[in-house]
């Protein structure tokens, strides 16, 4: 790179930066400003605008306002207070944001309960949230009722759009109570006491390795959220969000939501993403922002071309989890202007961004600000799942190049924050102490990364996805997207699986085919796309792939069945024999598995 193009990419990284730190240097822990003030700040300088399109309505900001108005008097006439939480189960809609956005005007908590949850799951999260009353709609509320069971309290559920008929003790209707309450702003002094430090939300993670854990929201990192999208986007009161992300996720329901929110602009809701629907949808609503999670992307990228696909008014894609493989077929097929990729968690302190749109990157650190941007790779052995220590028990740095895990300093103050979750032991969990010096506490993202020599970072994958086999590290991410494009692949997940007798996992991949499997075909690409360790050893056949609400696929459940055909509904193949992959039997597990058979 020139020296011309290096200072150009300086500048626009600066300037994004810059334009980040000014939206959230106001943020103070101990200040008594929350995120409903933020909301309604935006409410009075751009009252008149539309706020919220969704698919029943369209709200200006005064209207939100009200309905936000109207949800709070209606949590206190239930006697709640701040130290109560409300969980809220509901499809994205205008009423989802008013909701906890009026809860939070009278201090009470809201947990963002994900709307695909059934049984068990769906109670164990009810139960982490302390919640006693849950607000749910018309499509939302059976699933309650039949986890209601195992959740060892009496719950109050309320429902919108809930017929007469439906009603019980446990279980009314919230249409009306809502509508009469009072449209007028709760006065501040009700949540005076509360400060940044108190929980707004409880967002939960996708539980892709087990139940889901509830992450604590304070005031300060959902207002840093909205706030540093607000700035980072540049978005303008013209301009308009599209967002059919889940509004119980971070990314949709804090990030998509403050770049329109806090600028004035308007908010395009949609309930869910639909690849079919989505570039005439984009095109007919005037979106030019468009807020995504990186599968989003690679399923549009998989679709047929559309006639719309190019006939849009998008400047700017947002959001994280972009795919490198990915990445510029989106950004030149689809005609994007500009894509700002971010990292971050839920609950964790570790941020970054990719101002400057580098292909396939997370975010940038360049070396003259490494002091000030809370972020380290430390080197992890992937074995132990545990950083490396060096003779004085401290933990070492990455080289350039280096995979490492990335960490973040736990201190109190904004960037260093770390508030964890409901449950005090997963939150010591993610605590890393004596790293750099004794009692330091750095926050561990559990994601492995490295750094190039212009300080960009690249995501290599999750701890626990990432195995030893043939004493070499296998990225479970990298096999992906090497094997993203094989002959007849729709979808690809890797992962690695136990064998008796054998040191480390065998690589392991689920399939999903636009036709019948050619082992010959797929052996041959392998063969071609990965080295040797990095190569397969089982492939197994499925009709779909099972993912979270935000697109993340469960691998959990696949490492269980592990590769025996009788746990499966499809085919699984052993890498071997004269077309490259063979079918498991039932003999053939057993003598791979008593060692017979040997890999």
């Amino acid at each position: 790179m020139g020296l011309m193009a290096n200072i150009r990419r300086d500048m626009k990284f600066a300037a994004g930066l810059r334009r980040l730190l000014k939206r959230i240097k106001p943020i103070q822990l101990d200040s008594p400003d929350l995120v409903c003030d933020d909301f309604e700040e935006a409410v009075d300088k751009f009252s008149d605008n539309i706020a919220i399109v969704d698919e029943h309505r369209s709200l200006t900001y005064r209207d939100l306002d009200a309905m936000a108005n109207r949800y709070a008097h209606w949590a206190k006439s239930r006697g709640l207070r701040s130290s109560d939480v409300i969980a809220l189960v509901m499809m994205n809609r205008a009423e989802y944001l008013a909701a906890w956005i009026g809860f939070s005007k009278v201090g009470i908590a809201t947990a963002l309960i994900n709307t695909n949850l059934t049984g068990q799951a769906l109670a164990h999260c009810l139960s982490i949230s302390g919640a006693f009353q849950i607000v749910a709609d018309e499509e939302t509320w059976k699933s309650v009722e039949a986890a209601r069971n195992y959740v060892d309290r009496n719950l109050m559920l309320w429902v919108l759009g809930l017929k007469s008929e439906d009603e019980s003790d446990t279980r009314r209707g919230l249409d009306n109570p809502v509508r009469s309450g009072s449209s007028v702003r709760p006065a501040r002094a009700v949540r005076e006491r509360l400060t940044n430090r108190d929980t707004a939300l409880y967002i939960y993670t996708s539980g892709t390795t087990g139940l889901p854990k509830a992450a604590r929201i304070p005031h300060s990192r959902a207002r840093t959220y909205m706030r540093a999208f607000a700035g980072a986007t540049r978005s303008t009161p013209q301009d308009a969000v599209y967002n059919c992300l889940p509004l119980y996720h971070s990314t949709g329901g804090l990030v998509g939501v403050g770049a329109a929110l806090l600028n004035g602009g308007r908010l395009i809701l949609r309930k869910r993403f639909s690849a079919s629907a989505f570039w005439p949808d984009v095109k007919a609503s005037g979106a030019t922002l468009f807020v995504y999670i990186g599968e989003l992307c690679r399923y549009l990228v998989n679709c047929p071309e559309h006639a719309d696909e190019k006939a849009h008014g998008l400047k700017l894609a947002f959001g994280n989890g972009l795919r490198p493989d990915v990445w510029s077929e989106f950004q030149t097929r689809f005609a994007i202007p500009e894509i700002l990729e971010f990292y971050g968690s839920t609950e964790g302190n570790v941020s970054l961004f990719n101002f400057d749109g580098k292909p396939g990157a997370i975010g940038r650190v360049p070396a003259y600000l490494k002091k000030q941007i809370n972020i380290r790779l430390v080197r992890f052995d992937v074995e132990e799942e545990a950083p490396v220590r060096g003779l004085n028990g401290l933990c070492q740095t990455t080289s350039v190049g280096e995979v490492g895990e990335a960490i973040g300093l736990i201190a109190g103050d904004i960037r260093h924050d770390f508030s964890g979750y409901a449950d005090k032991a997963a939150s010591e969990k993610k605590i890393l102490t004596d790293v750099f010096a004794k009692g330091d506490r750095w926050f561990r993202t559990g994601d492995l990364m490295r750094q190039d020599s212009q300080g960009y970072f690249y995501f290599v994958d999750r701890i626990g996805d990432t195995f030893r086999w043939k004493a070499e590290n296998v990225s479970t991410s990298e096999v992906e997207q090497r094997l993203a494009e094989a002959p007849g692949v729709q979808e690809v997940i890797a992962y690695g699986v136990p064998v008796p007798g054998q040191e480390g996992k065998a690589g392991m991949v689920a399939l999903v085919l636009d036709g019948k499997f050619n082992a010959k075909a797929f052996s041959d690409y392998v063969a071609e796309a990965l080295p040797t360790y990095a190569q397969p050893v089982f492939v197994r056949i499925l009709k779909s792939a099972e993912t979270t609400g935000t697109f993340k696929y469960r691998k959990v459940d696949l490492v269980a069945d592990g590769f025996d055909p009788a746990r499966t509904d499809g085919s699984v193949y052993v890498r071997g024999g004269k077309n490259g992959y063979m079918k498991v039997t039932a003999a053939g597990r057993e003598a791979i598995e008593n060692g017979t058979v040997r890999l």
